[in-house]
């Protein structure tokens, strides 16, 4: 009986992800453009002819019209289908590693608090910025979370401590890439973010606490700094060419959600702290 609980809920996770993703891609391509995410429903960004409700079937539809317009032919890029499946992959994440361990409202919030992570990536990889709508908003989130989990762990009593805990990683989060701001600014001569990323990070903390912020942000940091002595190494165009932080400190902020605690306990456990 467990195994067919856990493997419906698993289903159920992946067919809701896959509908969040086909909204998400809304989010990503309409927020930076200064557009509503409610109104005029889907359509072609080409000849704005609304799409047809077997069009909007998530991964599916892009198939169905073998990745082109159903009325002006023009190509619709793969990355719509790519980002809902990789949103399914994201929730069926959440159902197969807390599974029933943890209530339903909580695995909620964590697929929300991924869906956010993601739609931030994408638009600060295609755009060089991160929408203070997505990262407040975010933030808003992470304090009902952090509330939220007083009354669905039933330990009321806990209900201050649990909105500390997100204030605490809000303001650690944004300290910390203020600092790593103007540091960058002092010794590199140069912006070494934007003013985004320190946004995002008091997102991140406001969801996971101070001490998984320093994680992410420490995850981010190595994370980053490979991908951009790889891209140093093979790019022809130098060093002028940015890199969006985000998107790493986004992964980071994924990583620390799974698998934060038991790196931490691993980490202090080496000096005897655990």
């Amino acid at each position: 009986m467990l195994f067919i609980e856990s493997l419906f809920l698993q289903l159920l996770a992946i067919a809701i992800g896959a509908c969040i993703g086909s909204f998400l891609n809304v989010v990503i391509y309409r927020v930076p453009a200064g557009l509503s995410i409610l109104h005029p429903p889907s359509r072609c960004p080409h000849c704005l002819r609304q799409l047809a409700p077997r069009d909007n079937i998530p991964i599916i539809g892009w198939f169905l019209i073998r990745g082109k317009c159903r009325y002006c032919h023009t190509p619709v890029s793969w990355r719509y289908p790519a980002i809902e499946a990789f949103t399914a992959f994201l929730f069926w994440c959440v159902a197969a590693y807390f599974g029933t361990s943890q209530p339903p409202l909580v695995l909620g919030f964590y697929a929300l608090f991924l869906s956010w992570l993601l739609a931030l990536s994408m638009i600060d990889f295609d755009t060089m910025t991160l929408p203070n709508s997505l990262t407040q908003s975010g933030l808003v989130l992470g304090l009902v979370y952090q509330g939220s989990l007083a009354f669905a762990n039933s330990d009321r009593t806990s209900f201050a401590a649990h909105l500390l805990l997100g204030i605490g990683g809000a303001v650690l989060g944004i300290w910390l890439l203020d600092i790593m701001r103007i540091a960058g600014r002092i010794f590199l001569q140069k912006e070494a973010m934007g003013g985004g990323d320190p946004k995002l990070a008091a997102m991140i903390g406001m969801w996971l606490g101070w001490q998984q912020v320093l994680l992410t942000i420490l995850l981010a940091s190595a994370i980053g700094t490979c991908v951009g002595a790889i891209a140093l190494l093979f790019s022809k165009v130098g060093k002028q060419q940015p890199i969006p932080f985000g998107p790493f400190l986004a992964i980071g902020g994924a990583i620390s959600l799974f698998f934060g605690k038991s790196i931490l306990t691993t980490y202090l456990g080496w000096f005897g702290l655990a």
